[in-house]
């Protein structure tokens, strides 16, 4: 009985050695099998010499000792007695070192780093430094990067910073710890055991941000409440804020405009208002004292009924630079979000924002920075780039990508969604010329701006795995190294994510990677092609519903968008219609308004095509479009037998949730298929294509389905 108890317990640890729930992300730190590599990295970093004190020194001590025991083994350190690993700032290191190193640290800026392989004194020595502690660490973690995705170390030469000043997340977390658009679980803030319970978690994910370049965290939904700037809340703000300090990662906080009258025992909110101010002062000052590096704030005014100066009769810039005022004592910075439409504005959605921010260019303060969405409407699955990119000269523009998916089959669907940041990034606005890209709007060398700031809406819960889906943590992942350099390469950053996340056999890379390239055209086919969009059912935005059109707000309802009739379907955004295209540089207009010239992919977008319109490839648009959401499904599906052949290479428990997950995927591709074309076919009144399979259930049956309980709502 004995033996078969030890026998049971020795195949229950082996099974368990096996499982990975994914809760590590990308700093898997796994034993490389590889002996001449072990050997080399080994004979490297045997001997580990660190230089400072402070709390973000000993988590980099703390990281590198964790990552080199993990992937080398614990008997690293004795693999050679002639190499040294040094790390710490410049302020901390020896003479002979900085001789060595030159002039490399005019080469960076405040948080970069140098990796630097030297021969001094005999011996070999790999040297990570940089011009404070914060970016010793981001260099510790590139370095272990190099041995996670194994590359040689033999002679490191590496000079980074940052090219974005600001890089945070936005935290769609509500106070009750439910997560708008969270598609993930709840919040991962536990505002109720706050601020005495500091759940490991909030380390590990300020360990994760800082690995990727993340320094800042909005912690509460740009919905915001009042509440939040209480001092009740301030004391939970402020442990973890305590929390994240030594990671680099500062806090900001959406601030709710009518916070005066809602905690503040005021009568009014009005920018002009000389109490009005005078709380915001004194609230801010606060706030400095418990956090004295506390960022700023984040602010969603007079959109979607969210209060703001509009309430008083007046405009941005009077409430963006009422709040910049009394940040700009502490350095601190407004995140004035562009999300505006309204409905008492008859004209095309896609122009309001830019009618409503671009006249203000350069009145706002030095301290604002105003965040625009990717594309002109809400994130949708593919956009053309926000025409405010490079139209605002004299003001900081941030980019806001949506890293959590809420028109993207929200944490089912497996998508990578930075290959669609990438094509944002290296749309050209051509507002100062060929090569004017969005990127270089981002990044302040188009307008020589030294403040400069990009978002992306958080897609992190309590689940386990952390976003849902551990494909999905791609997303966040990606974010943060487009954030950090938004010049990088999609396929590149896939690669490192695969290699430090699974596997580094060639075998598993080159398929999974390419399969993950194609997903954001996949999910564009069987949602929203050529250029179709805002087709989503209802509120929860969880499947189709393209024939939706009983909401109260004319542009809440996808009929508005697509403008399906017996002639044809699209949005007429040319001169013979809404006239947006006019907020584009005249360069990308001309194009936008060329049915020759657009590309199919914002065809509807821009245009009203009729279904017998004969399109590039001599085909109808009615046939095009049928045939776009079959591939799309039979995309998912080739999705599905990659992945079937990569389980030699995945822990089974990581494989098996992405493989139920993935068909899930291709059940509801086939669902948005199969709604679509019966809704398009009505006005169509056209035959599929052979080659499209024939939908299974009638279009009463698919406007029937009610999902009153889809999570993130």
């Amino acid at each position: 009985m004995l033996k078969k108890l030890v026998l049971f317990v020795v195949l229950l640890f082996c099974l368990k050695s096996f499982a990975n729930d994914g809760y590590k992300l990308w700093l898997q730190y796994d034993y490389i099998k590889n002996e001449n590599l072990r050997s080399e990295y080994q004979a490297a970093t045997s001997n580990l010499m660190s230089f400072g004190t402070s709390e973000t020194i000993k988590i980099a001590l703390k990281e590198l000792e964790l990552g080199l025991n993990g992937m080398l083994g614990s008997d690293y350190k004795s693999a050679s007695k002639n190499s040294v690993l040094i790390f710490g700032n410049k302020t901390n290191l020896s003479n002979d070192i900085l001789q060595k190193l030159g002039n490399s640290f005019t080469e960076i800026n405040e948080e970069g780093y140098i990796i630097k392989s030297l021969f001094l004194k005999e011996k070999n020595h790999i040297v990570i430094s940089g011009k404070t502690d914060l970016g010793v660490l981001y260099g510790v973690f590139n370095f272990l990067k190099h041995i996670q995705t194994q590359k040689s170390i033999k002679t490191l030469n590496i000079k980074d910073s940052p090219k974005i000043d600001i890089r945070v997340l936005n935290h769609w977390d509500n106070l009750d710890r439910t997560v708008e658009r969270g598609y993930s679980g709840f919040s991962i803030w536990d505002w109720h055991r706050l601020p005495d319970y500091l759940d490991p978690r909030y380390t590990d994910y300020a360990r994760a941000n800082a690995s990727i370049g993340i320094n800042g965290t909005v912690l509460n939904n740009v919905n915001a409440n009042a509440l939040i700037l209480t001092p009740q809340y301030l004391d939970k703000v402020e442990a973890l804020a305590n929390v994240f300090r030594p990671y680099g990662i500062k806090v900001y906080l959406t601030a709710r405009f009518s916070a005066p009258i809602e905690i503040g025992g005021l009568e009014t909110a009005d920018p002009y208002n000389n109490d009005v101010i005078q709380w915001w002062a004194e609230k801010t000052k606060e706030i400095y004292e418990r956090i004295p590096d506390f960022g700023g704030y984040l602010v969603k005014a007079n959109s979607e009924g969210q209060p703001g100066p509009q309430n008083y009769d007046r405009n941005h810039v009077d409430g963006a630079n009422m709040l910049a005022t009394a940040l700009e004592p502490f350095n601190g910075v407004v995140m004035w979000r562009a999300f505006v439409y309204s409905e008492h504005d008859v004209t095309d959605r896609a122009k309001q924002a830019y009618s409503e921010f671009v006249p203000y260019d350069g009145q706002f303060k030095d301290n604002v920075l105003v965040q625009v969405k990717n594309g002109p409407i809400d994130f949708q699955p593919h956009e053309p780039f926000h025409p405010m990119f490079g139209a605002m000269p004299k003001t900081p523009l941030m980019m806001e990508f949506q890293i959590t998916q809420e028109y993207l089959g929200q944490s089912t669907h497996s998508i990578y969604l930075p290959k669609q940041y990438e094509e944002v990034l290296n749309s050209d606005t051509y507002r100062k010329g060929k090569g004017s890209t969005v990127a270089k709007v981002i990044d302040g060398s188009l307008h020589d701006k030294k403040l400069t700031g990009i978002a992306g809406v958080s897609n992190i819960g309590n689940d386990v795995n952390w976003t849902g889906n551990p494909m999905l943590q791609a997303n966040w992942y990606g974010y943060g190294r487009l954030a950090w350099n938004p010049y990088l390469s999609a396929e590149d950053i896939a690669e490192d994510w695969l290699r430090s996340t699974f596997s580094n056999d060639k075998r598993f890379i080159e398929p999974v990677k390419q399969m993950m390239m194609t997903t954001t055209e996949a999910v564009v086919n069987y949602m929203t092609p050529f250029g179709l969009h805002h087709i989503m059912a209802t509120g929860h935005h969880y499947g189709p519903g393209p024939w939706v059109s009983n909401l109260s707000r004319p542009e809440w309802n996808p009929v508005y968008y697509h403008k399906a009739d017996s002639l044809g379907v699209g949005f007429d955004r040319t001169p013979t219609g809404s006239h947006a295209t006019e907020q584009y540089a005249p360069e990308v207009a001309k194009k936008f308004n060329d049915l020759k010239r657009i590309s199919d992919e914002d065809l509807l977008w821009f245009h009203h095509v009729a279904w017998d319109y004969k399109m590039k490839n001599g085909k109808t648009l009615w046939n095009n479009m049928a045939l776009k959401y079959q591939e799309g499904v039979d995309q998912v599906k080739q999705m599905m037998e990659t992945w079937e052949n990569m389980k030699p290479f995945v822990d089974e428990q990581r494989y098996n949730n992405i493989k139920m997950l993935l068909e899930i995927q291709y059940k509801e591709a086939k669902w948005w298929r199969d709604a679509c074309l019966l809704y398009f076919q009505e006005y169509s009144n056209m035959p599929l294509p052979e080659s499209v399979d024939k939908p299974t259930q009638t279009l009463d049956y698919f406007q029937s389905l009610s999902f009153p309980f889809a999570p993130g709502n």
